[in-house]
């Protein structure tokens, strides 16, 4: 197997694993364990928790003293172990306890996979610009057919879906041991902690422009992690209604048109950028989370399903013109010395605090919303339109940009 197709198993694996339980363990966690929104919320904030710290804490490790295909095979043996023990606790705390050191585990091999996979096609001679998105792209996929075969098993409400994502990480774990090695950087002066964690990047909030568009990048982390939360438990709820809709049968088929937009939408942003410019661009992106969640509150998997499925195809652009424009947007306007930090500090202020304040905020209006049992979506969708709303009209007045800066072409 040539060495770009051991990257594409390698990056398959990678999303596989992650996308056999982010997207439906809210469900098994609402219809089979019995948790409440506040607690389903709370458990998807320990991804945030683990975001916070844990990328920077095991960089340092692969930076300086273990190579990153091993350190990566090492964290997603031990997730294997902590999704199996996970199989067997129905309590809250103790499930809490396992995720939170599972999110642990997993966040940081996000990075070690890119940092593998760029050594690797820098060894052998390849271009990183042009070599990896083709490879990368097959990390999407992997998560989409991770959601298909946790689909078909019919594991959407069962602890099917963490034995499916504990045997394809326990493949990753041994796998990764197989790649060529990715030693550690012998540099003349090593990175302090705080560059490492991202952390003297926040330098850049003494900027105006970059200050705001951190804060929104926090809002919008939040926004985001409503859906990977609650989607599963929508549909579920309409099983009393339209049993045998598509919808109900199939959630994660559904869900999953939301990541096959990921992939068009990237590929529009460079045409989106030139036409439109940066602010615009990002702009697009919140009013998209408007629609996204509004949609979400009109539509139903029978005679509404096409509202669904619109709103699933409109998540491309409210994720990829968000995060995606907004990494090259901090890539550009960085220092050159703390470029890597800035990109830390993103990935904080998204999938760090970000993730931990949505999840504990859409979990705590869930529960507002629900009255003996019964949630009502139609009040819990809008109420998060309307926040998105509240993001878009204040937007445009705050984030300022020069006439320059990654703006639309004159």
């Amino acid at each position: 197997m040539g060495i770009k197709s051991r990257l594409v198993l390698m990056n398959f694996l990678q999303f596989f694993i992650w996308g056999s339980w982010l997207i439906s363990l809210g469900n098994y966690m609402g219809a089979s364990l019995g948790f409440s929104g506040i607690q389903i919320g709370g458990v998807y904030t320990t991804m945030g928790i683990a975001s916070l710290f844990m990328p920077g804490l095991l960089g340092i490790v692969a930076d300086r003293w273990i190579n990153a295909e091993r350190l990566l095979g090492i964290c997603h043996l031990i997730g294997a172990l902590l999704m199996l023990y996970a199989t067997t606790v129905t309590d809250y705390f103790w499930f809490y306890i396992i995720m939170l050191l599972n999110a642990c585990m997993y966040m940081p091999t996000i990075a070690l996979n890119n940092s593998v996979s760029y050594n690797v096609l820098e060894k052998k001679g390849y271009s990183i610009v042009t070599d990896f998105p083709p490879i990368r792209v097959w990390g999407t996929i992997g998560f989409i057919a991770a959601m298909w075969t946790v689909d078909f098993l019919g594991y959407t409400q069962s602890a099917g879906q963490l034995y499916v994502g504990a045997v394809s990480a326990l493949l990753l774990g041994f796998y990764a041991f197989t790649m060529p090695p990715s030693p550690p950087l012998q540099k003349e002066t090593k990175k302090s902690l705080m560059s490492t964690l991202g952390l003297d990047a926040f330098v850049l909030f003494k900027q105006r422009k970059m200050a705001v568009f951190f804060i929104f990048a926090m809002l919008l982390g939040a926004a985001l992690q409503i859906t990977n939360a609650f989607g599963g438990p929508f549909l579920e709820d309409f099983k009393t209604d339209y049993p045998d809709s598509f919808g109900v049968q199939h959630p994660n088929l559904l869900l999953s048109i939301s990541q096959v937009s990921e992939t068009v939408f990237i590929l529009l942003i460079p045409f989106f950028l030139k036409r439109y410019g940066i602010k615009t661009v990002m702009l697009f992106s919140i009013l998209a989370w408007v629609f996204r969640f509004g949609l979400f509150g009109i539509g139903n998997p029978d005679d509404g399903l096409w509202l669904l499925v619109l709103s699933m195809i409109i998540y491309g652009m409210a994720f990829d013109f968000f995060n995606i424009s907004g990494s090259m947007f901090v890539e550009k306007e960085a220092d050159p010395t703390i470029r890597s930090s800035a990109q830390g500090l993103f990935m904080i202020m998204t999938n760090g605090i970000g993730a931990f304040v949505g999840g504990l905020a859409s979990g705590w209006v869930v529960d507002h919303f629900t009255e003996n049992g019964i949630r009502n979506w139609q009040y819990i969708w809008f109420t998060f339109a309307g926040y998105a709303l509240v993001l878009a009209i204040i937007f445009p007045f705050v984030f300022k940009v020069e006439k320059g800066e990654m703006v639309k072409e004159e």
